[in-house]
């Protein structure tokens, strides 16, 4: 969520839950027709610059001071591109969404490759981002977290204002489930064999009793581990307890590790 002005909001989610969302806030709206919702998908072209060198490539294309911190974002110009720079990642890296008009992607595109491939840039597609994110230990809307899970039980409960600003649909259940404590976690697993890798729906056993099934999962290629997120019973979600995960119809053992079990201080992001 970036907010444009006083007034106006840019809200961003998962690829395949545009019309969800849109459908969610469309029917919240207030009846006296005090806020206005649109889809803008198809007005603007982003593209992600992501990695340690992603500043020195962008400060090639571009005059503007990139300065500003993450979480934030400025309007600056790219070769001859205008760019809404958002200072956001979804893999753990330095770096900026890029937010340009529909016709000037392609230019935008040329522009950073060119750029970039002599400090090493390439391409990279859903696998790479979604490799990355699991040792980011960032949650994959649709798969690790639905709109039946609640933030506390999916680690997310940092994201939540629950003792102060505005009140909010669902802020009294949270409250709730805060003072009750919750009946499950989401969590990540780090499988034994790092080639053996859980995609999805994967059962998981503890003591020989199936207790949970993978969400998501993958190979860090970063960490050189394989990674495999699932809901966990609360009291068997601790780091360090054991489990098992089937593969394939072999059953890897598996571990609870802290996460995130990439750059968990944050500063990679921040640099």
């Amino acid at each position: 969520m970036a907010r444009l002005a006083e007034d106006r909001f840019l809200l961003v989610t998962g690829t395949a839950f545009g019309g969800h969302d849109l459908g969610w806030i469309r029917r919240h709206l207030p009846e006296d027709g005090s806020v206005q919702v649109r889809d803008v998908t198809s007005r603007e072209a982003v593209l992600g610059l992501f990695g340690p060198r992603a500043r020195d490539i962008l400060g090639e294309l571009s005059p503007d001071d990139l300065s500003f911190p993450y979480m934030t974002w400025r309007e600056i110009t790219v070769g001859n591109v205008p760019v809404r720079a958002h200072r956001v990642t979804y893999v753990g890296e330095l770096g900026w969404e890029l937010y340009a008009p529909m016709e000037y992607g392609l230019a935008l595109f040329d522009a950073l490759l060119e750029a970039g491939r002599p400090r090493g840039l390439v391409p990279a597609g859903y696998r790479a981002i979604d490799s990355l994110r699991l040792e980011k230990g960032y949650r994959a809307w649709g798969a690790d977290i639905t709109p039946e899970d609640t933030p506390l039980e999916a680690g997310l409960g940092f994201a939540v204002k629950l003792d102060a600003g505005p009140d909010f649909i669902g802020r009294e259940a949270l409250l709730r489930q805060r003072e009750e404590g919750v009946a499950r976690r989401l969590r990540c697993l780090v499988l034994d064999d790092p080639r053996a890798q859980a995609l999805g729906n994967e059962p998981v056993r503890h003591e020989g009793r199936v207790v949970a099934r993978v969400t998501s999962g993958g190979i860090g290629y970063t960490v050189g581990r394989s990674i495999a997120y699932a809901w966990l019973p609360a009291g068997l979600d601790g780091v360090g307890t054991r489990f098992e995960v089937e593969v394939f119809g072999e059953w890897v053992g598996a571990e609870v590790a802290a996460e995130p079990l990439w750059d968990p201080s944050g500063e990679r992001i921040r640099a």
